[in-house]
């Protein structure tokens, strides 16, 4: 007779077997689970409706609308045009001067409004030195839920070395219009990143142009540069952290994504973001960023995440296909975006000109880490080369 310590455990092979068909059935499952969410989400709003539609004839007749309807519709965009004018406001009155030991380094700086795809006053920033001949101009597309204010220390790096800055805040971001945090596409994003470039060449005729974009921002100015007119117009694009493989917190939210994006975008999903990921080995630049209050610290929105999922799976479909010079710059040790990305694309992409460098140990808002000034310095290094190259190839031509 078997004693106690001699008894097989029943469960172990039972729960071997088992574990790999739930695995296996894990997709299907999720998709039926996401297919009856939709018939539910579909069916409520057509009751929701019909109730409406029947309200509406009653109303009709009797020569009466819904004012409560109205007044609500009324009070939210008020809510946000009241939010949009507080932003600008903070944003406005950021102190973008900087000063070493010999003083104030000589230079310009300037706030602007300008006007996206559709119309929507996008908040703009420039830096100039107040003399000297420019070498070239970097134009920087900021992060998610970050703005451009952010980068006025990076902006103070690439004066001392003759190089213009420009930034501009997305739509829903820092002085820009919309509900903060939310980005109703992030094509409208690229279109007005392509178009913010066109302005700055047209002001500044012959200085050469590079494009910066960091995490999302990444993934919007190489979108941007794969266009061929809006290629032409540079020298070069520099990715910090680029998004390039994203994914959802969990499968699921993946799955309803879409449905959520299309029924309530503005909703905002709180099982999707990454909690307690740190961004930067400073604890000062994290301190900074999560008290700026133009900087959005809530839950992500149905469709700014469906949009982030979107342009990732897009571009890691056409990695082969980028031909612009390109720097990309990732931290091993980055939790938000993938590293591993980075490598693929500069090992699938056509580029010609083509540079990467992974930083090992650090994480993911590079020009926030304790390292900047060397992260930065590795940035204007790359672009002063690009434009040597770019003379050396004129000097041949002659």
């Amino acid at each position: 007779m078997s004693t106690a310590g001699e008894m097989e455990p029943l469960t172990s092979g039972a729960s071997n077997r088992i574990i790999p068909i739930f695995k296996t059935l894990r997709t299907p499952l999720i998709f039926i689970q996401s297919v009856i969410l939709y018939i539910l989400i579909l069916l409520f709003p057509r009751r929701r409706q019909f109730r409406t539609d029947v309200a509406a004839v009653d109303g009709a007749a009797s020569g009466q609308q819904s004012p409560a309807k109205t007044a609500r519709r009324k009070s939210l965009w008020r809510l946000e045009e009241e939010d949009t004018l507080r932003r600008r406001s903070l944003a406005e009155g950021l102190n973008m001067g900087f000063e070493t030991e010999d003083g104030e380094i000589p230079y310009r700086w300037n706030t602007s409004l300008f006007f996206g795809v559709r119309r929507n006053a996008l908040f703009s920033r420039s830096w100039l030195p107040a003399t000297g001949e420019l070498k070239g101009i970097l134009i920087i597309i900021h992060g998610l839920n970050e703005h451009s204010g952010r980068y006025a220390q990076f902006a103070k790096q690439l004066i001392s070395c003759n190089f213009g800055v420009y930034a501009m805040d997305w739509i829903g971001h820092g002085g820009s219009d919309g509900l903060h945090g939310y980005v109703p596409s992030l094509d409208h994003v690229v279109v007005d990143t392509g178009a913010f470039l066109e302005k700055i060449k047209s002001e500044n005729p012959g200085v050469p142009c590079f494009l910066f974009g960091h995490s999302t921002g990444g993934a919007v100015v190489l979108k941007a540069a794969s266009h061929p007119r809006i290629e032409g117009m540079l020298e070069g694009v520099v990715l910090t952290s680029p998004a390039l493989r994203v994914k959802p917190a969990h499968p699921i939210v993946g799955a309803i994504a879409p449905l959520f994006s299309l029924v309530a975008p503005k909703l905002q999903f709180k099982g999707a973001n990454k909690k307690g990921i740190p961004v930067s080995r400073d604890p000062a630049a994290l301190l900074a960023k999560y008290s700026d209050p133009l900087v959005y610290t809530g839950p992500i929105r149905a469709r700014t995440g469906h949009e982030i999922l979107r342009i990732s799976s897009y571009l890691m479909r056409n990695f082969k296909s980028v031909t612009v010079p390109f720097f990309v710059l990732h931290g091993t040790a980055d939790k938000v975006t993938d590293p591993l990305a980075s490598q693929d694309f500069y090992n699938e992409a056509s580029s010609t000109s083509k540079d990467i460098k992974l930083y090992e140990g650090f994480l993911h808002d590079l020009l926030f880490e304790p390292e900047r000034e060397e992260v930065g310095q590795d940035i204007i290094n790359w672009m002063e080369k690009r434009l040597g190259t770019i003379a050396e190839n004129i000097d041949h031509i002659w």
